[in-house]
């Protein structure tokens, strides 16, 4: 495996970044609206393969699961001063209460005031088709497909 996707799976995957602490603790997504124009909302990781797949929990009225719904095709971007990953893909929505659960994280309990039961809640996966990968440290890059 490329060195650059082994860490930037790495860093998917342990969501250190990702849970509390300033702009470095979200990743964005970026969905289609409307209107065609691409809008970016930042979310925060509930549940990852590296940089396969990622899923985030949303409300199912609001805005990124109505885009969703219109337009499958998104983008997901997790950067530092350290980093980026570009991950381009699809999401879908998923609602079953068990699937829910397996991503559900305590934090969201109190966002949503509910628990993985909850039909106003649902999780977006998101599945990464091609990868644009760059970390400063060792000048670490990749670029390609996922198989």
């Amino acid at each position: 495996m490329n060195e650059a996707i082994k860490k930037a799976s790495e860093v998917i995957n342990s969501r250190k970044d990702y849970i509390g602490g300033g702009m470095e603790g979200y990743a964005v997504i970026s969905l289609i609206n409307e209107d065609g124009y691409p809008t970016a909302s930042t979310v925060t990781i509930s549940k990852a393969d590296g940089i396969n797949w990622l899923s985030f929990i949303a409300g199912t009225n609001d805005n990124k699961a109505n885009r969703i719904r219109a337009n499958s095709k998104a983008c997901v971007c997790l950067a530092s001063s350290k980093y980026n990953i570009t991950l381009v893909g699809k999401a879908e929505l998923i609602t079953q209460p068990e699937i829910k659960k397996e991503h559900w994280q305590e934090v969201y309990s109190e966002a949503f005031g509910a628990d993985h039961n909850d039909p106003d809640s649902c999780i977006i996966k998101f599945t990464s088709k091609s990868y644009n990968i760059f970390f400063e440290e060792g000048m670490l890059e990749a670029k390609g497909e996922i198989q």
